[in-house]
């Protein structure tokens, strides 16, 4: 068994959407987990470690309110790091 966090996935997945559509960004390593923890800090955890959980939870995902929260989270995250980044240049 392996205890997988979906919204973590999810969090992953939408932030190189918006990496992707925003190159002034910075992309670096440091910058991408900020910008995920931070996302992350503000969304509902997701655990699984069932097929059966793994299903249920991606039909979840489905829902628009929970794209609608991840994809805010991760905006908010993104423009948050941009504005002050902590990497050294």
């Amino acid at each position: 068994m392996k205890l997988i966090n979906y919204t973590e996935k999810w969090v992953w997945e939408v932030l190189e959407e918006v990496l992707a559509e925003h190159p002034d960004v910075c992309c670096c390593e440091q910058c991408r987990y900020d910008m995920a923890a931070l996302a992350l800090n503000n969304l509902k955890p997701n655990y699984v470690i069932s097929k059966h959980g793994q299903v249920y939870t991606k039909t979840k995902m489905l829902l628009q309110q929970n794209k609608t929260d991840v994809l805010t989270e991760v905006l908010k995250a993104v423009g948050k790091i941009h504005k002050n980044p902590h990497h050294l240049e």
